[in-house]
């Protein structure tokens, strides 16, 4: 079954630079070469009040509504600055436009990593090792990591 092997902190020095040049990319007005696949999340930060930013991958989308996930699990900046204040603005692309962040129960967000990992297999597994998450591949498991250590979070138009 899933299990947090290791406490995997965000990057620091170079991999953090490499895990942020989307970011430069979309503050270039070039977040249009990521395609569909990324957005650029802005939010409010819950302690300075100050805008943030951070470019976070799609994992579904349900018409207008569009699902992304916390793989560094509720402990994330972004993650703690939208609990607190759901007002955000989402560009994917060139599009541009403010949303509610609504975090997903533990069900749904079982239910969302099994999807995506059924969808982007290989993707799932490396993501999972980059988290210090050890995973056996099945469905189960994949549940189990979206309820337990890797909140989802719909994204939803205003």
């Amino acid at each position: 079954m899933a299990e947090k092997i290791k406490e995997t902190p965000p990057p620091v020095g170079w991999k953090k630079a490499m895990a942020r040049m989307p970011l430069v990319l979309y503050r270039a007005r070039l977040g249009w070469l990521l395609g569909g696949r990324f957005l650029r999340l802005s939010h409010v930060g819950r302690k300075s009040g100050a805008v943030r930013h951070v470019v976070l991958e799609v994992t579904g989308r349900e018409g207008d509504v569009v699902r992304i996930a916390s793989g560094y699990g509720r402990g994330s900046q972004w993650f703690r600055n939208i609990t607190s204040n759901p007002e955000v603005t989402v560009q994917i692309g060139r599009r541009v436009y403010p949303a509610t962040a609504r975090p997903l129960d533990p069900a749904r967000s079982g239910r969302a990593m099994t999807e995506y990992a059924a969808l982007h297999p290989r993707l799932a597994r490396r993501l999972m090792n980059a988290c210090g998450i050890r995973v056996d591949g099945t469905a189960a498991d994949y549940e189990q990591v979206g309820r337990e250590l890797i909140p989802f979070v719909e994204l939803v138009p205003r």
